[in-house]
């Protein structure tokens, strides 16, 4: 794979698509996302090939899952208008859609999967945006350093278990 130009990381709670999902799938599109500041990384930020720390949040414990890329430029978010959808916005037109998405595509999931509290453990990841009070945003930046950090460990997980 060639280097990315930006990393980012994405939650998704695993009982509702999961690193195997996306395995399973080989690429979907990151749908359903409703804050304004996630919707503006994938609009105006996110680039075809850009890396993605797939991370499963709302379960216990939550982890870093695996790695992804941005498989698409944005384009609007089709749950916006479905009415059926959960993600369903009355207040957005096809004019001019409010939400808009990326798909990502499967690179690799982690034999073992990396917690927060081993995360939080790392002084290289001590400023990462994941590790913040308060931080819930869906999709994040992460910045280079921290990306190879987090394979890097990656990987020593992986030879220890």
């Amino acid at each position: 794979m060639p280097p990315a130009k930006r990393y980012w990381l994405m939650k998704s709670e695993p009982d509702v698509y999961s690193i195997s999902d996306l395995e399973g799938d080989g690429r979907t599109r990151w749908d359903g996302v409703r804050n304004y500041q996630a919707r503006n990384f994938m609009r105006k930020e996110m680039s075809l090939g850009d890396g993605v720390l797939f991370h499963h949040s709302s379960c216990d414990p939550p982890a870093i899952a695996g790695v992804a890329k941005v498989a698409s430029e944005a384009y609007p978010d089709p749950t916006q208008f479905d009415r059926r959808s959960r993600y369903y916005d009355q207040g957005s037109s096809r004019d001019d859609p409010r939400w808009w998405l990326v798909d990502v595509e499967f690179v690799e999931a982690f034999p073992v999967p990396l917690p927060l509290a081993l995360l939080k453990e790392q002084r290289e990841l001590e400023g990462m945006a994941l590790l913040r009070k308060g931080q819930r945003l869906s999709v994040q930046p992460v910045t280079a350093a921290e990306w190879k950090t987090v394979l890097k460990l990656a990987k020593r997980e992986t030879k220890r278990s």
